[in-house]
């Protein structure tokens, strides 16, 4: 299967870009690039580890992928307390955010099954 193809690759390129069209006015310029960074980091990593030749590569990108999505919603919990993300788009973000570390967590589980099935 290609990234491309993935519900959770397409899911956070999506809120990837809306991070960076929705934080462009943000002056906080070291919370802005550190929230777009590690939003940018979750799909990046995803289609890293697909483009791998095994899957145990593959659970290697899809663990950091996690990692940064746990980044992410911590960020964004801090930018809502400061002010600098609106409550309710804030929550959104976590929402999806946590759905999308979820669903990381499924793959990397199938694919350890699958690992230990061959």
């Amino acid at each position: 299967m290609r990234f491309l193809d993935l519900e959770v690759w397409k899911r956070s390129a999506r809120l990837s870009a809306t991070l960076y069209q929705e934080t462009k006015t943000q002056t906080d310029f070291g919370f802005r690039d550190q929230l777009t960074r590690s939003g940018l980091s979750i799909p990046s990593n995803i289609a890293e580890g697909y483009e791998r030749d095994s899957d145990r590569e593959k659970i290697r990108f899809l663990r950091i992928a996690k990692g940064s999505a746990g980044e992410l919603l911590t960020q964004v919990y801090i930018g809502i307390e400061a002010g600098y993300i609106d409550r309710s788009v804030g929550k959104q973000w976590a929402e999806e955010t946590t759905a999308i570390s979820r669903m990381l967590g499924g793959l990397i589980r199938h694919l350890k099954m699958k690992g230990n099935r061959e």
